[in-house]
């Protein structure tokens, strides 16, 4: 049977419970901008999730320019980046969990011989901070951490794909070659793009938002991002990941 050459996982609600404890960090700096750019709309945490869920924070300031029709010169976006990284980092760092069932489904992806690496839209900063407050970073050599915002000159953000094909071209291997797992519709959107066979994982969605939330997501990563599995809970990964593999 095919066997993929390398696992690519997402970090933020894949591997990690950070993508509300990040977003619970930059909603005050998204509404100072709005602010300060004479823009009278206001987030809630809830409300920046649903709009921005999968985006790193570059990505959400260009969304935001574009949505409430304002402009930021590249210096100020920086700047803004730096102060978001810094806040959210120093909050991953301290209160950051694993999502259930991870640590033990990587420890058996090593014993059984399964390269891994981390495909994030995230900073390589805040991601490495994840991924050490919940004690898996020894799976992941720092070189095979990749970040959109980060690895990338200039830095993007999924959808665009460009993080996956950068990250299959540094690993030596085609794309088709590998698998990945995606919770968001930005980041399958981005393996879609890349061609890389795609686990969708929605089990985030049942802990953080509930079952009809969930059950949105699994029929959104199947019809719209071409999903090759649905995953709801970590455990049923190696059936699933044998089922893609079938198909490679």
């Amino acid at each position: 049977m095919p066997r993929a050459k390398y696992i690519l996982l997402d970090c933020d609600n894949t591997l990690c419970l950070s993508e509300r404890l990040a977003f619970e960090a930059c909603t005050d700096l998204t509404n100072e901008v709005l602010e300060k750019w004479g823009r009278p709309e206001r987030y809630t945490v809830e409300q920046l999730l649903e709009d921005f869920v999968g985006h790193n924070f570059r990505g959400m300031l260009n969304g935001l320019q574009k949505k409430h029709d304002f402009t930021m010169t590249p210096e100020e976006v920086d700047a803004y980046v730096d102060r978001e990284l810094g806040a959210v980092t120093a909050k991953l760092s301290e209160k950051c969990q694993p999502c259930p069932g991870v640590p033990e489904q990587l420890e058996a992806l090593k014993q059984a011989g399964y390269p891994m690496s981390v495909v994030s839209t995230s900073a390589k900063p805040r991601v490495v901070a994840s991924i050490k407050k919940v004690g898996i970073d020894h799976y992941f050599p720092d070189e095979h951490v990749y970040s959109a915002a980060t690895s990338l000159s200039p830095p993007s953000s999924k959808p665009d794909p460009a993080i996956y094909n950068y990250a299959c071209k540094q690993l030596g291997v085609k794309n088709e070659e590998c698998i990945t797992v995606e919770d968001s519709k930005s980041g399958a959107t981005a393996a879609m793009r890349a061609g890389i066979p795609l686990i969708g994982y929605v089990g985030v969605y049942g802990i953080e938002d509930g079952k009809e939330k969930m059950e949105e997501m699994a029929k959104l990563l199947t019809e719209q991002c071409n999903a090759k599995a649905i995953m709801y809970d970590w455990k049923e990964f190696p059936e699933l990941l044998k089922k893609v593999e079938e198909g490679l």
